[in-house]
């Protein structure tokens, strides 16, 4: 196929959301077909971007960050995410089962090493993929650091984060008795999995809206939380994965094994006020990656779209282009 003509304006501005050149369901088995798309230079640099969540899905903005005339760029739905199908399904649905379809996805498309760019619970799929298939991967780009520990989970639905956001964390709050508040993942859980579906979508609805409002820098307090079948679907798998601990072995299991990729070139893109994904995770991660350089960007918080996180995000995948094409 051939190249396509991409434009940009000045560093740091994001590239023209093109169409997929390859669309495709594949069969990743366990009943699940998973959302797979290729777009930008079909012979150029492989990047697989994962998604954050659990549970959120991909979207044309997330191919923006690379210049489509030097990446392939590869998007997909995790289990149950998305136009991936069964749709919001919990069944046959780990972080291991994504370890393996991202493995499939590589071997489909007959590639032997790619770079890997996600942030938020992207970032997590992208360490734990790394160090599970480390000779694969030629580069690792992160944003927004979450490690999936009991620390993380506890300043965000145990009252840290509330603290600086109290009447959301109120209004949050407000739908579990007291007497279940010691364990709010938990209290949600039983709850978005009641069976009754209004009952599950008003927690839902509750679930998303929390986070989205501390997702930006510049939020209001009102983040809202998209359609109702977007919502039950995200909040149902972002919990279920979150009431297992990410089904990791251990608490600290993404420090733990650093050693088995701290050869690998890394970046991470962090917003020194993310409310969500607080920088401590990233500095502990990149005190024991040797190979990696963190960027903490002074006035941004969680989100993709924000500004500082966009310009050295792009600047980062351009300057890896760069080098890229220079080597050869």
């Amino acid at each position: 196929m051939d190249k396509v003509s991409g434009q940009k304006s000045t560093v740091g501005h994001l590239y023209p959301a093109l169409n997929p050149f390859d669309q495709q369901m594949l069969d990743v088995g366990d009943g699940h077909r998973i959302y797979v798309e290729q777009c930008g230079n079909p012979d150029g640099i492989p990047v697989v971007v994962f998604h954050g969540g659990p549970g959120g899905g991909c979207s044309p903005m997330m191919r923006r960050y690379f210049d489509p005339n030097h990446y392939r760029i590869i998007l997909f739905d995790q289990r149950g995410c998305g136009r991936s199908r069964p749709h919001a399904s919990v069944e046959n649905n780990t972080t291991w089962h994504l370890v393996a379809d991202i493995e499939l996805i590589r071997k489909t498309l007959g590639l032997d090493q790619w770079l890997v760019f996600g942030g938020s619970w992207g970032a997590t799929l992208a360490l734990i993929y790394a160090q599970a298939h480390p000779s694969h991967v030629a580069h690792i780009i992160l944003r927004g650091v979450f490690l999936s520990t009991p620390r993380e989970l506890d300043w965000f639905y145990q009252g840290g984060a509330g603290a600086f956001w109290p009447e959301n964390w109120a209004q949050f709050e407000s739908l579990i008795p007291e007497n279940e508040r010691h364990d709010m993942i938990g209290a949600y859980h039983r709850r978005l999995f009641s069976g009754d579906m209004m009952d599950e979508t008003r927690h839902a609805r509750a679930w998303a809206a929390w986070e989205n409002a501390l997702a930006s820098i510049e939020s209001n307090g009102v983040g809202g939380s998209g359609p109702s079948d977007y919502a039950r679907a995200f909040s149902r798998l972002e919990n279920h994965y979150f009431v297992n601990g990410c089904f990791l072995n251990e608490d600290q299991q993404i420090l733990g094994n650093m050693n088995k990729i701290a050869h690998i070139p890394g970046v991470i893109v962090q917003g020194r006020f993310d409310m969500i994904c607080p920088p401590q995770s990233a500095y502990d991660l990149s005190r024991l990656w040797p190979a990696s350089k963190i960027s903490m960007i002074a006035k941004a918080g969680h989100a993709l779209s924000e500004p500082g996180i966009t310009t050295e995000l792009v600047r980062t995948m351009d300057a890896i282009a760069a080098s890229k094409m220079l080597r050869n």
